[in-house]
């Protein structure tokens, strides 16, 4: 199934009851029909709480259960006006303004809400990048005193790497790192990049060991330099970024919530160049289904 709506009236009509909600999330977690997350037997009878009850080992789940709508206390009918809130704007929407559109009286359950939105923006089992890669890094924070560039006190560092498609940004992929070094960068590289690819960076140190990890490393310029333009997809993609922590969220977010914004300007960024937010909307409602659920207390030590 890959339904979805293509105009605002649409998703009015097709999305205006509890039920056509439900029946849509069961539509894109069990495409093929119900599965059961116990026993994998494929034969289950609804209960009269909407439940669904499997013929084998008698294990019953809600449609909602395993996913980051679970345990919600806000109908499915707000959760996919908020869905179709953040695709529709084209740079995104901050919880303040979801909270007055949705008509919602606490900020907190409107910021919860948009974290889980974020954590389903990452694909489980995403596809890693392929070279060429540029990779640098930026720090996210508001200016301080003191040095500037590696090292700088009291900032958030980035690792930023995109795709070279001919001079032109192609997909890319943004990780919070503790430290400049190879210790650091290494790994997340490696967890963005294929390997045995190809990967463009300036002289810093903390890339020598990408050589040893099988991938091929290109040095634009010797030096590391602030200030220089020595990656510059890798810096029109920084430059987006705090441009949009800035205009659609008022600055900068808490290091220990970064990991969340990043992962949504990585969604939007990848997707610019779609016409339809009714698709948009079916991808990120796909995916909020096969995330697992996520709670306060795991928001607030940041992504693990």
């Amino acid at each position: 199934m890959e339904y979805y709506p293509k105009t605002m009236f649409e998703f009015e009509q097709n999305f205006a009851t509890e039920k056509s909600c439900g029946e849509y999330l069961y539509q894109l977690r069990w495409p093929e029909g119900f599965i059961c997350p116990r026993c994998s037997h494929k034969e289950a009878w609804k209960t009269d709480r909407g439940q669904l009850h499997c013929r084998q080992c008698k294990y019953r789940v809600s449609v909602t259960a395993g996913t980051i709508f679970q345990d919600t206390h806000l109908p499915l009918r707000v959760w996919f006006k908020a869905i179709w809130q953040v695709v529709g704007q084209k740079n995104g929407i901050s919880a303040l303004g979801l909270k007055r559109v949705l008509g919602l009286k606490s900020y907190q359950t409107t910021w919860l809400m948009m974290h889980k939105l974020r954590k389903a923006m990452v694909r489980p089992g995403r596809d890693q990048l392929v070279d060429p890669v540029q990779v640098d890094e930026t720090y996210i924070g508001g200016p301080r005193p003191g040095k500037r560039g590696r090292g700088a006190a009291g900032k958030t560092l980035v690792l930023v790497a995109v795709e070279d498609r001919d001079g032109r940004p192609g997909r890319i992929r943004l990780h919070k790192v503790k430290s400049a070094t190879g210790a650091s960068l290494i790994p997340a590289v490696k967890q963005s990049v294929q390997p045995k690819s190809e990967i463009r960076t300036d002289g810093w140190e903390g890339y020598n060991g990408l050589s040893s990890c099988g991938y091929t490393r290109t040095i634009i310029r010797e030096t590391a330099e602030v200030g220089k333009n020595l990656l510059p997809l890798a810096n029109h993609v920084t430059s987006l970024l705090k441009r949009w922590l800035i205009g659609t969220h008022q600055g900068k977010p808490s290091p220990s919530y970064l990991d969340y914004y990043l992962d949504e300007f990585v969604f939007r960024f990848n997707r610019r160049t779609s016409r339809s937010r009714g698709l948009l909307f079916y991808r990120l409602a796909q995916q909020a289904v096969n995330v697992g659920p996520l709670i306060g207390s795991e928001i607030a030590g940041g992504k693990r």
